[in-house]
């Protein structure tokens, strides 16, 4: 079945300061990469939708919203909506709109049974925002829109988020830590930013930190005995990912050794997952990456494996 490629060219607009390791670069380096391959013509392109209020307030509260919405500035103005490294410029709240729409309609795709599949290559990223608090390039939780969306709209009962990316994703621990109904099973790298999710105090959460230098082997194994038998208990109608590729190797912002076959065997083994328990139901979200050509070749095998090659 079809595989959903969503992007919005808004999300390219988006751009912080000067040395900002988070630029519109990044989706041109995953559309490049596509190109390239030829995965792009087996793919179903989509427009993301603007996330609704609605959608939001799932996981934000109000306060956080406006907060967002009223720090937009102007052109050639900057906002700082955390320490300094989470930055809204004139175009950022359109994008982050469009990034937590895309998650969406992501869900909407699989759940009409349209698509088996979708990749939301987007930006900002989202994994580090939380309920009331913006942080780590992150404005809204766009996985945790999603996998809201799906809890609300169609009613399952069983979603599970999976964050692959080298940070702890503790924003979608924050947003999901009382829900029994969400699974957040996660790896990162430990001790490192944002220094979160070593304690885990919840039967739902399956944090796995993991130290500086971790090789494919070890990341394989930590998935192995700890993801998979709890999402196999689980059992997920669907499976949403945080897709960060900020553990490869190349990459100079984190201490991991990844290469893109280990990313290619997690999404086939999340797949195999989705397809015994949730009729094969996957969204993905794109979260780190900022060394560019090994995000174009991450994102690209990454596709290729839900795609099924």
């Amino acid at each position: 079945m079809t595989i959903a490629f969503i992007t919005h060219h808004d999300c390219s607009l988006h751009r912080v300061a000067i040395h900002h390791p988070e630029v519109p670069e990044r989706l041109s380096a995953v559309d490049d990469r596509m190109l390239a391959s030829g995965i792009s013509m087996l793919l179903s392109h989509y427009d993301a939708p603007l996330v609704t209020g609605e959608q939001l307030l799932r996981v934000h509260t109000a306060d956080y919203v406006d907060y967002v919405e009223s720090s937009a500035p102007g052109p050639d103005d900057m906002v700082c909506l955390d320490e300094g490294d989470t930055v809204m410029t004139e175009h950022t709240l359109q994008a982050a709109r469009r990034a937590a729409g895309a998650a969406v309609l992501g869900v909407d795709l699989v759940m009409s049974g349209e698509v088996s599949s979708a990749f939301c290559s987007v930006r900002p990223p989202g994994h580090h925002a939380e309920r009331a608090r913006a942080m780590g390039f992150c404005i809204f939780n766009n996985v945790a829109v999603g996998a809201a969306h799906a809890l609300a709209q169609y009613g399952l009962e069983r979603v599970a988020v999976v964050d692959f990316d080298v940070h702890h994703g503790n924003g979608t621990e924050d947003i999901f830590r009382d829900e029994p109904r969400v699974l957040f099973c996660s790896t990162f790298q430990h001790p490192f930013y944002p220094h979160t999710g070593e304690a885990v105090d919840s039967p739902h959460l399956v944090n796995v930190p993991l130290t500086r230098g971790v090789t494919g082997k070890e990341f394989r194994d930590a998935v192995q005995g700890h993801w998979l038998p709890a999402l196999e208990a689980f059992r997920p109608q669907l499976i949403m990912i945080s897709a960060g590729f900020d553990g490869h190797r190349e990459e100079d912002m984190a201490d991991f050794r990844l290469v893109e076959d280990d990313y290619a065997w997690v999404t086939r083994e999340l797949k195999a997952v989705a397809k015994r328990h949730g009729e094969g139901r996957l969204v993905s979200c794109l979260e780190g990456g900022y060394a560019l050509s090994a995000l174009g070749r991450s994102a690209c095998v990454h596709l290729d494996a839900l795609i099924g090659h």
